[in-house]
């Protein structure tokens, strides 16, 4: 902290001290002066008491100085090593010198041998380190609302330790409209804030009034405290009491019992206590006899009925009421209250209908006339005001015609026939009597159809699947539209649609039947020559004008064994499948002697090729190795064998009916010099080779994958497109009986009743007598259904396909499965649980649980796709009812690939298992000379194991080339003298996921003499021989594995169509990416009511199907009360007959029984 010191005020001053200083050293006694700010920090210098004094710092702590203090714990404290004053404690200026507008502190300081005094003062000052406080944090003032404005109320002052310009200095109030502030200033007593009325108050606008007077000091930035003033303001009787409605008008009717409430007034009166209390009276001018006819309650203001009201003697009354308050000096108000007499209602309206028209056609607009309706009632006034009604939500309407008790039956909004096509409507009339009397007429309206309905295809799109080889002129499918519309209008008619392009020149071949949509193929399908096309169909109604609509068919066609395998080595001059190979006599056991190669067009099982030995010489001598071709020898040769073997190879696919080919291979034996010549030729030869049938292989691999991808995708679009079936339900039907209810009848059940499809009825029973004119009466019967446990729960889908991503956490949710139930209470309270069988599927689920309430499931451990792919467990949902129903649901389940496994080389690999290699090639090889291949292997699958190879350190960018997608290392040009005779490779092996994996490997070339590379030649030719035929091997086997998940889906997808007998539901699926699978499904058999039902994938042709749902349907039969039950209700004649409850039995008869008088 800045020191600030008396001798530092200016340059003079400290002259002038230093003189006075040197004067007073003869008599050893000096004084000086500082200055130091509250608050500061323990250590704060406060000055140099020995430079200014000029003492000699090294003699103090001999002379021992220090500071004579009688406080056990004073404020400051020199320091003898130099002479320093510090701060020894903090320092509160409002402690030490309380209101004191300066604040000085002397200090006697005392040096021995010899004796000499010193006085230094330490002037303390003030800093802004309190707010103002007031002594009250709330204060309440309460005020008359009469008060006057420039009434003065004096407040308390608040209050600051601090002095000078930190303490109180201004007030501030909140803004207000009544109040203002006033403050005085008392000099030395501070400021003193006064309040002043500013405004007229009004305790009924508002009666309090909530203030805030603000205190702020003189600091920068200020400090404030803050008071809360409420100011209460207290009543007087200035209002007088207000009635709630300016006029009051009743109806009452004639002959109303005494007692009867007429009316009952308001009035309120904003004031309180006794000013605030009303009574009600009748006024002083009020007709005396109005007072023996009504009656008035004077705290209630109830006007109730005394005496006979009679409307002939006068239909209208006028009374004068009065309210009063109970204050000293009461303030009243007066009101008239109209009371009108009411007629006695007894005649209803009568209906005539005229000029009807009962059909009209859907097209009809808004407005367009059905009939005209006239109304009559015999009363008059309102008893005879007659207002019709249609009482059901109809699209008609009645409009008023300009003759009076005229109608006209209009259409009120458009007509659609589809949706209903004829309308029963109930036309009332009723009068403006009380009580209202009415009277009703039906009628019937047809509404007649005209062509506003395209037809509509039960699939968009349709996917069909047709095995190569059809027979020509034979129907293949068959595609299905409907109309909506009736007669010619829904009519329809198909044609294909010929528009020229690709795919639609294929029509051509394609016929179609244009009254039942049938499709015949003109040609027989080729699958090697076409794989799938899509044509478009147009079904066309005969209405008047004609509509349409087409929709897309894809085709796919379905491979099957018609091809057999075509041998690609060996091949001799002339084209046949026969070649020669020559090895020396004295290699061992195991020697790849040559590899023979095969190709099938077909694909899956049909492509997937076995070889076997059908002929050899010796069988002793050489082994074949059925999946890759490889001829090897199984003993090493003797003196005794013979020079020359003949091997005849078989090779057939594992097609249902296999096709075959034959191979011969002859092998001679020579000797090893004869050898050495052709092995290096031979091992470059057979790499290629071996290169060549790998990208075959791929090729194969890569279009069979597509073709299992688009089969997928289209059953996804099928899936998704399919749309939901409409259902009917069969509603308890009424008809309309003519006949006469006599003295007792029996209500009884005339169908099954069901309490899911209607569970309340309210039926209205007419009695009517054979007078003239006939009389009638009605009552209205409300029956409710109750529930018994006859629905199982039903799950939104069957069965469930989740997909979980690999990794998940354990213990998290990962799905749910939903049930509802038709039942209601304890009948449809559903609980879940996993059906553990034993099986191998279900020993899975004991990592599984399942909330019984909601039926979220939970996974107990992480999931590896390397390890588990795919598992499926069943889910029973059971209700509370007596007995329990239940249900149960299959649930697959899918695990999702991530990206958690890197690339693993196979291919260098070193004794001690890194990945390194040395590779010797011989200097005089020519540019494109195979070095090596590196091999790799990733147990993702997807992108997340495609492998990428590429150079990441070569000592000659110009020597070698890398094959990114094969890992073949070969020379880019011939290598010179100056080239350096070993190079280092290191090659970067990485996968394709979204964050890829990799690893490296080291190759490292030699380059050796031609004559030092034979001798290793043909070992190296043999071992690389042997690699190749390992990744062949691999690839064949991914091959046919992919093969059969086609054939698989593509079975699952026929069996689908094939079976597919109740309308599907189509439910939002929830979408995934990077997913790998296979289509499964689970087939169950279920049985109730001595009914068989197949439950499986109800797969809609054309429909989506993503990772997460299935859309499939389960239809249970659903057992109802037979008929024949009776509900008895007794109905007995005249005025004061009471209604009457119903009873319900299970008594078998069906009949409606009428008991004799």
């Amino acid at each position: 902290m800045e020191q600030r010191r008396y001798a530092r005020r200016g340059a003079p001053g400290y002259l002038v001290s230093c003189v006075f200083a040197v004067l007073l050293w003869s008599v050893a006694w000096a004084q000086i002066r500082y200055s130091v700010p509250e608050e500061v920090d323990v250590g704060t210098v406060v000055g140099n008491i020995a430079k200014d004094l000029g003492l000699d710092k090294h003699t103090l702590k001999d002379r021992k100085y220090r500071i004579v203090s009688n406080n056990a714990d004073p404020l400051f404290h020199v320091d003898q090593s130099d002479g320093i004053l510090y701060v020894s404690r903090k320092i509160d200026r409002e402690e030490v010198c309380a209101q004191s507008s300066t604040c000085s502190m002397n200090l006697k300081t005392v040096l021995e041998s010899p004796l000499e005094v010193h006085y230094v003062v330490v002037e303390v000052l003030d800093i802004n380190d309190h707010a103002p406080s007031f002594p009250d944090s709330d204060k309440t003032l309460e005020m008359f609302e009469s008060v006057l404005p420039g009434v003065r109320t004096p407040l308390q002052p608040a209050r600051d330790p601090d002095g000078g310009p930190f303490s109180v200095q201004q007030y501030k109030l909140s803004h207000n409209d009544h109040f203002r502030l006033e403050v005085k200033d008392k000099g030395d007593d501070g400021k003193i804030p006064i309040l002043i009325v500013h405004k007229s108050l009004d305790r009924e606008a508002a009666g309090s009034h909530s203030l805030v007077l603000t205190a702020l000091d003189g600091g920068k930035p200020p400090k404030s405290g803050e008071m809360n003033i409420l100011v209460k303001v207290l009543d007087i009787n200035d209002n007088a009491p207000v009635f709630s409605q300016d006029v009051y008008s009743v109806m009452l009717k004639e002959n109303a019992p005494i007692g009867t409430t007429v009316i009952r007034v308001n009035a309120t009166d904003l004031d309180e206590g006794p000013n605030g209390d009303v009574v009600y009276l009748f006024s002083s001018i009020v007709n005396r006899k109005l007072l023996k006819l009504f009656d008035f309650n004077p705290s209630t203001g109830e006007i109730t009925v005394k005496g006979l009201i009679d409307y002939e003697e006068k239909d209208k009354y006028e009374l004068e009421i009065q309210a009063s308050d109970k204050g000293l000096a009461p303030l009243s108000t007066q009101k008239s209250v109209i009371i009108k007499i009411v007629d006695v209602n007894d005649n209803a309206p009568e209906i005539e209908v005229t000029s009807f028209s009962s059909s009209i056609p859907e097209n009809s607009r808004p407005g367009t006339t059905v009939a005209l309706i006239s109304v009559n009632d015999l009363d008059s006034g309102l008893n005879g005001k007659v207002i019709c009604s249609i009482g059901e939500d109809v699209p008609f309407a009645l409009t008023p015609s300009l003759q009076d008790k005229m109608y006209s039956l209009v259409t009120k909004s458009p007509l659609d026939r589809e949706t209903q096509s004829h309308y029963v409507l109930t036309i009332t009339a009723k009068d403006a009597g009380q009580p209202p009397l009415s009277s009703e007429k039906t009628i019937s309206v047809v509404v007649s159809d005209v062509n506003d309905n395209s037809p509509e295809f039960s699939l968009s799109p349709y996917t069909f699947y047709i095995t190569e080889g059809n027979n020509p002129g034979a129907s293949v499918f068959s595609v299905k539209a409907s109309d909506a519309d009736e007669s010619e209008n829904a009519h329809i008619s198909y044609h294909i649609l010929r528009d020229g392009s690709e795919d639609n020149k294929l029509t051509s071949f394609l016929n179609i039947n244009s009254e039942n949509g049938e499709i015949i193929a003109l040609k027989g399908f080729d699958f090697e020559t076409l794989k799938t096309f899509h044509f478009h169909v147009v079904a066309s109604d005969s209405g008047t004008p004609s509509l349409s609509s087409n929709v897309t068919v894809n085709v796919f066609i379905l491979d099957q064994n018609d091809n057999a395998p075509v041998i690609l080595y060996p091949v001799s001059s002339n084209g046949s499948a026969e070649g020669v190979e020559e090895i020396p006599r004295n290699v061992n056991a195991g020697h790849l002697v040559t590899k023979v190669r095969a190709y099938d067009a077909d694909i899956g099982y049909n492509g997937w090729l076995l070889f076997s030995l059908q002929e050899v010489t010796d069988h002793s001598l050489f082994g074949l190795d059925r999946y890759t071709g490889q001829i090897r020898t199984l003993r090493s040769f003797t003196e005794t064998d013979e020079a020359e073997h003949k091997l005849i190879i078989l090779v057939k696919d594992n097609g249902n009916v296999s096709l075959s080919a034959t191979a011969t291979v002859i092998v001679k034996l020579v000797e090893p010099k004869e050898a050495f010549a052709a092995s290096d030729v031979k091992s470059s030869t057979k790499a290629d080779e071996d290169n060549n049938v790998t990208f075959y292989l791929m090729i194969t691999l890569g279009s069979v994958s597509a073709l299992f991808l688009i089969s997928i995708v289209v059953l996804i679009s099928m899936q998704c497109s399919k749309s939901s079936p409409d259902y009917t339900s069969k509603y308890l039907q009424e008809t309309n009986y003519d006949g006469t209810l006599y003295k007792m009848y029996s209500l009884v059940t005339k169908s099954p009743l069901d309490r899911e499809t209607q569970s309340h009825y309210v039926l209205t029973i007419t009695a009517k007598d054979a007078g003239q004119p006939p009389l009638s009466s009605e009552k209205t019967i409300s029956v409710v259904v109750s529930d018994v446990n006859d629905n199982s729960p039903e799950f939104s889908l069957s069965p469930y396909t989740f997909y979980i991503t690999e990794g998940n956490n354990p213990g998290a949710s990962v799905f749910s499965v939903k049930a509802s139930d038709a039942d209601e209470n304890e009948n449809a309270h559903i609980s879940y649980h996993i059906l553990r069988d034993g099986s191998e599927d279900n020993k899975l689920t004991s990592f599984l649980n399942i909330n019984s309430e909601n039926g979220e499931i939970i996974a107990l451990k992480g999931f590896d796709f390397e390890t588990l792919k795919t598992f499926h467990f069943h889910v029973v949902a059971s209700d509370s009812g007596t007995p329990s129903l239940s249900s149960n649901v299959t649930v697959n389940v899918f695990i999702l690939d991530q990206n958690d496994n890197a690339p693993v080389i196979l291919y260098p690999v070193s004794s001690n298992g890194s990945a390194e290699g040395v590779e010797e090639i011989p200097r005089n090889v020519n540019a494109g000379h195979l070095v090596t291949k590196v091999r790799a292997y990733d147990a993702d699958i997807g992108y997340n194991g495609w492998l990428l190879f590429s150079l990441q350190e070569v000592t000659d960018h110009s020597l070698f080339g890398l094959d990114r997608y094969t890992g073949q290392i070969r020379t880019l040009r011939s290598f010179t003298e100056t080239d350096e005779a070993e190079h280092k490779l290191i090659i970067l092996v990485k996968d394709n996921g979204n964050v890829s994996l990799s690893a490296t490997a080291t190759v490292i070339v030699k380059l050796v003499e031609p004559k030092e590379a034979f001798a290793a030649s043909d070992v190296k030719s043999s071992t690389k021989a042997d690699e190749d035929n390992n990744v062949t091997f691999y690839l064949m086997i991914t091959l046919g594995s992919v093969s059969a998940l086609f054939l698989i889906s593509i079975i699952v997808l026929i069996s689908m169509q094939c079976s597919k007998s109740s309308p599907d539901y189509t439910s939002k699926y929830l979408q995934e990416t990077n997913y790998d699978g296979t289509l499964c499904h689970s087939i169950q058999y279920r049985s109730g009511d001595k009914r068989y039902m197949l439950v499986g994938p109800r797969m809609s042709i054309g429909s989506t199907i993503v990772p997460g749902s299935h859309a499939n349907t389960l239809v249970l039969p659903d057992r109802r009360r037979g008929s024949g039950e009776v509900r008895n209700v007794a109905f007995y004649q005249g005025r004061n007959a009471h209604p009457n409850y119903l009873s319900t039995k299970n008594t078998k008869s069906q009949h409606l029984s009428r008991t004799a008088p």
